[in-house]
């Protein structure tokens, strides 16, 4: 039989051995990470140099503005946390695009 107090799921676990603060910041690391592999894979960056470290900040700060969308929105905390990894993914100018390309779908009705 299933405890109710035992977490289920990858994010739940996490947030259980971490805190939330800290799978928030895992889960945007995580995504600027597979972001930067793409862009080394395509040959579009080095796989290692001081680069990397403008990641940590930009995760950071894409965690943030994820955080703060999802609680305006009213979203769990799990999925939150997935929507951490997808915006840190995307980082500054992938949210913007994104965005950018809505705004002008609904202003052209």
């Amino acid at each position: 039989m299933h405890d109710p107090t035992q977490p289920t799921g990858l994010i739940a676990w996490m947030q259980a051995i971490f805190g939330g603060g800290v799978t928030t910041l895992i889960a945007a690391g995580l995504g600027r990470l597979i972001w930067h592999g793409q862009e080394a894979r395509a040959g579009r960056r080095p796989w290692i140099g001081w680069h990397l470290a403008w990641e940590a900040p930009t995760a950071v700060a894409m965690a943030v503005v994820a955080e703060a969308g999802a609680s305006w929105a009213g979203l769990p905390q799990t999925v939150t946390t997935g929507v951490v990894a997808v915006v840190s993914y995307l980082g500054p100018r992938g949210l913007f695009d994104l965005i950018e390309r809505r705004w002008s779908r609904s202003t052209k009705t």
